[in-house]
C-alpha cells in the first residue's frame, strides 16, 4: 500500500476490525519489519530504516495507544522523562520546572509532582502525547485514544490535537467513531482486508460512502438477500427481555430494546459501535448503572452472568478463545460447564450423565471430534464455536445471545449454524444475533437495532431490511436524540 501523512494534518485510519490499521501503525514504529517497499521522512530521497520503536523515535514518530503505557505509580513529570537522561543525577526540581512549562504550553491541567494514578484517563492519555511532543516527535500516532473517554475528556484531547496541528505535526489518527472523524480530520485513509481502498479528502467522502468502503459494498449494487420470512415462527407477540434506559460500566448510552419469543433480533454497526456493550448489559457482564430490564413481564435485577443463566439467558460470547473455550479440558467437560455452574460444583454430573449430554449435543451440531475426551484446544475454530453452542443449548435458555458466533470460520460451519439459529427461533427460542457481516444478519434476523458510536439510531425491519438502509442508518443517525421504537411497543 502507498500512504502519506503530511505536515500539519490529522489524517483518520479507518477499516473493519482485521482491516490491517495495527499491521500499518506496526511496521511504521518498527514492531513489525516490512516484507517490501520503503519509507520516507519529510521529503527526502534518501529512505529511513525503521528497527525497533527506538529507531521509530529517533526519526521523530511517536505512537499513543489506547491501554495507557505510562507508569501510574510514579508523578506526571516522572512519567515525562522516564528513561530520558544518562547522567547518573537526576535534577528533578529542573525536571519538575521543564515538566510544568510543557503542561502548560499544553493546556493540560496537571501537576508535575502529581501521581500519574490520581489523574483521569484522558489526562494521562495528554501526559503520554505531551511525552511524545517534548521528544520533538513529527508524528504521532494515537491508536484508539477515545475509546473509554467520557464526552468532556474528548474534548479536551481535541484541542490538544488541534494544538499540535497548528504546530506542524502530522497526526494519525485511528478511531471506530464517525462523528469524531468528521469533526476533527481532514484526511482519510480506508483499509479493507489488508488492502489499500483510497485515500480521500473528508470534505469529499460522504459519512454513507465511507461506510459502504469500508464494508466492501457499493451503494446501488447491493443485494437484498433477506428471505422475507416473517416474524415469530406463529407464536404470540410474548416479550421475553424488555430493557428500558439500560446503561452499563462499558458507556454504552441508554438504551431501549425488546425481544419477542420465537424472534430472531439483530445488533448492527461498525466495530465499536456499541453492539457487544448492549448485550453484556443484559447479561450482566458489564455492571449496569441504570435502567430497568424486565424477563418475561417481571422486573429484575441482573447483576452477573449467573443470576442472568438461572434467570433463562444464554451467553456465547464474541471472543471464543478468552471467554468461552477452555483449551486445556475436555469436549465434553466445556459443554456441560453452564449446566454445572448452574447446578452448583457440590452436585456434580456422574459421568454417564455427563457423556449423554456429549453425545446428544455431538451428534445435534455434528461436531467433528474423535471423541468427548479429546481436548477442545486441539479441535478446529468451526468446531470449537460448536461446542461452545452446545454448552448453552444445554442450558435450554429462553433468550439466547450469539455474538459474532461465526467469526473466524468456514463458509459451510456458517450456514450450519445460520440454520440452527432459525430452527431454534421457529421452535420458540427468543435469539440476539451479532455478527459485522452484513448480508449474515440480513438471512437470519427479522429486525435490526442498528448502532454508532455508543447510540441506538435506529431500528429496521420487513422491508427497510436492506443493506443499503442499515448503511445510511449507521452513516446518518441522529444519535442520542433517536428513540428505539421497542420502547412504544
Amino acid at each position: 500500500m502507498d500512504f502519506t501523512l503530511c505536515e500539519g494534518d490529522i489524517h483518520a485510519l479507518m477499516g473493519e476490525n482485521g482491516a490491517g490499521k495495527s499491521t500499518l501503525i506496526k511496521v511504521l514504529t518498527g514492531v513489525y519489519a516490512k516484507d517490501a517497499g520503503e519509507i520516507y521522512m519529510e521529503g527526502s530521497n534518501k529512505p529511513v530504516h525503521i528497527k525497533s520503536p527506538q529507531d521509530a523515535q529517533k526519526y521523530g514518530i511517536s505512537t499513543v495507544y489506547q491501554e495507557i503505557t505510562l507508569c501510574p505509580n510514579l508523578t506526571v513529570a516522572e512519567n515525562l522523562f522516564i528513561g530520558r537522561t544518562k547522567d547518573l543525577f537526576v535534577d528533578w526540581k529542573k525536571n519538575n520546572n521543564r515538566a510544568e512549562t510543557i503542561l502548560e504550553s499544553l493546556g493540560i491541567p496537571a501537576k508535575p509532582t502529581q501521581q500519574l494514578s490520581n489523574c483521569s484517563i484522558a489526562i494521562q492519555q495528554m501526559v503520554a502525547i505531551a511525552r511524545a511532543v517534548d521528544m520533538d516527535c513529527k508524528v504521532l500516532i494515537l491508536d484508539e485514544p477515545t475509546s473509554s473517554l467520557d464526552e468532556q475528556e474528548v474534548g479536551k484531547l481535541f484541542a490538544l490535537m488541534r494544538e499540535l496541528k497548528d504546530r506542524g505535526v502530522g497526526i494519525l489518527f485511528v478511531t471506530h467513531f464517525l462523528d469524531q472523524v468528521y469533526e476533527l480530520c481532514n484526511k482519510i485513509t480506508v483499509l479493507r482486508g489488508g488492502e489499500l481502498v483510497g485515500e480521500y479528502q473528508i470534505k469529499d467522502l460522504p459519512r454513507v460512502e465511507l461506510v459502504a468502503k469500508m464494508m466492501g459494498k457499493e451503494l446501488g449494487d447491493l443485494a437484498d438477500i433477506h428471505n422475507e420470512a416473517q416474524y415469530g415462527g406463529g407464536y404470540a407477540k410474548e416479550a421475553i427481555i424488555e430493557a428500558e434506559g439500560l446503561t452499563s460500566t462499558s458507556g454504552i448510552k441508554p438504551f431501549n430494546f425488546v425481544a419477542y419469543k420465537g424472534e430472531v433480533t439483530g445488533f448492527a454497526g461498525l466495530l465499536g459501535s456499541g453492539r457487544s456493550e448492549c448485550v453484556r448489559a443484559i447479561f450482566g457482564a458489564d455492571r449496569v448503572l441504570k435502567g430497568k430490564l424486565r424477563i418475561k413481564g417481571g422486573y429484575t435485577s441482573v447483576t452477573s452472568p449467573i443470576k442472568a443463566m438461572k434467570k433463562g439467558i444464554g451467553y456465547l460470547s464474541e471472543d471464543r478463545k478468552r471467554d468461552g473455550i477452555i483449551s486445556d479440558l475436555s469436549v465434553r467437560e466445556n459443554i456441560i460447564l453452564a449446566l454445572q455452574v448452574m447446578r452448583g460444583f457440590f452436585r456434580p454430573f456422574t459421568k454417564v450423565q455427563a457423556q449423554a449430554f456429549a453425545d446428544d449435543y455431538i451428534r445435534l451440531l455434528g461436531i467433528k471430534t474423535a471423541s468427548a475426551d479429546t481436548p477442545i484446544g486441539s479441535l478446529s475454530g468451526g468446531n470449537q464455536q460448536k461446542v461452545i453452542l452446545a454448552r448453552w443449548l444445554l442450558t435450554h435458555p429462553d433468550y439466547l445471545i450469539l455474538d459474532e458466533p461465526t467469526r473466524g470460520i468456514d463458509i459451510g460451519t456458517k450456514v450450519e449454524i445460520q440454520k440452527l439459529v432459525l430452527k431454534l427461533a421457529a421452535e420458540g427460542m427468543s435469539i440476539t444475533f451479532i455478527s459485522s457481516e452484513i448480508e449474515e444478519m440480513l438471512r437470519t434476523c427479522s429486525r435490526l437495532i442498528v448502532m454508532r458510536d455508543l447510540y441506538v439510531v435506529g431500528e429496521l425491519k420487513g422491508k427497510d431490511m436492506t443493506q443499503d438502509k442499515i448503511m445510511y442508518t449507521i452513516a446518518g443517525g441522529a444519535g442520542q436524540n433517536v428513540q428505539n421504537e421497542s420502547s412504544n411497543r
